[in-house]
């Protein structure tokens, strides 16, 4: 499915990732995608939520509001516990990924698809929402006859699925879904 995304969708399939991490969420979920989509002011979609009212810095405060972040980041910080120290030592004696989550898979299974296998038996890191936006944006794609998944694309998946944290805060914002489809599937054209 990924080679049928843009170049801009890639990038904020990418960029959902460094959100999550940056949150130090342990996973990619709608929210994350959303703040990608925020983080790329100059796509049409993207200026659709801006032109509403919802920029990315607004996005990301909603989001920590609700999840906080992850980890208990902050008060290990208060505390002065470095993470990203931490983890760089023990990467440094035991390697690479070595407090990274064993996955959970049972023996001889083989899951395929770029959204369910990682390299090196890893986990994939997007939750069910958000491979279900990433699923109906491809629908979208095909009922808009676009040929290619676009950011509009992911956007209108984040609101047709509808109850992941990111369409939550889009309604938490107050904006009205459908103005919103339809302000989007406007630019897409």
């Amino acid at each position: 499915m990924f080679e049928r995304f843009t170049d801009g969708a890639r990038r904020v399939v990418m960029r959902a990732q460094q959100e999550a991490a940056e949150l130090r969420h342990g996973y990619v979920g709608t929210e994350h995608l959303l703040l990608a989509v925020l983080a790329e002011p100059e796509e049409p979609a993207a200026a659709v939520l801006v032109d509403a009212g919802l920029d990315h810095e607004t996005a990301r405060r909603a989001v920590r509001r609700l999840l906080g972040e992850g980890d208990d980041a902050q008060a290990l910080a208060a505390i002065g516990v470095d993470l990203d120290a931490v983890r760089e030592a023990v990467e440094s004696v035991f390697g690479e990924g070595a407090l990274d989550a064993a996955p959970e898979e049972e023996p001889g299974s083989r899951r395929r698809g770029w959204f369910r296998s990682e390299p090196k038996g890893r986990r994939s890191p997007f939750t069910a929402r958000a491979r279900k936006v990433l699923e109906l944006s491809l629908r979208e794609s095909l009922r808009l006859k676009s040929g290619r998944i676009g950011v509009g694309h992911l956007v209108l998946g984040v609101l047709r699925e509808g109850e992941g944290l990111g369409a939550r805060v889009v309604a938490d914002h107050g904006l009205d879904f459908a103005a919103l489809r339809g302000a989007v599937e406007a630019r897409l054209d």
